[in-house]
């Protein structure tokens, strides 16, 4: 097994094992974005615009509001009023204003991004389980655990 000092040809150990844990977290999410960025580009769609499509995939035919969308997306993008223009120029969403709320404009899936979202399920699939599916389910679950753990922790910073 490769370490990172390795990886990265660094001569001095790290500071810290926070330091190392750190880096090793960065370097690994930076190749899972490469990879993933690669695989979404071949279907014109950048990870937040993925991302977008799962999301109102999941919220169902009321669709969500913009605001709504920026708080459940995986990495916060700074203008989803831009992204989610791009993709109804695209033609994968649509946004309606509500008749009763006029402050309400809901972002739907149109039928083209229902299709693209769902047929990018297996593909997608395919490529986590290359990324992760050396890893026991035990392996999986304590990194599960301790992402989450990480995550908590930070609350109170």
């Amino acid at each position: 097994m490769t370490s990172l000092l390795d990886e990265l040809q660094q001569r001095r150990p790290f500071r810290s094992r926070e330091e190392e844990a750190a880096l090793n977290l960065f370097r690994t999410v930076s190749l899972i974005e490469e990879v993933t960025s690669d695989f979404l580009r071949q279907h014109d769609l950048t990870s937040s615009q993925y991302n977008v499509l799962r999301i109102l995939r999941g919220a169902g035919e009321a669709g969500l509001g913009r605001n709504e969308i920026g708080e459940r997306m995986i990495k916060r993008a700074p203008d989803i009023t831009r992204l989610l223009d791009r993709m109804e120029a695209a033609g994968l969403v649509h946004r309606q204003r509500s008749t009763t709320d006029r402050r309400c404009v809901p972002t739907v899936l149109t039928d083209k991004g229902r299709a693209l979202v769902d047929a990018l399920d297996e593909p997608n699939a395919a490529m986590q389980h290359a990324q992760f599916g050396h890893l026991s389910e035990g392996q999986l679950l304590t990194l599960i655990e301790t992402l989450t753990q990480i995550r908590e922790g930070m609350a109170c910073i």
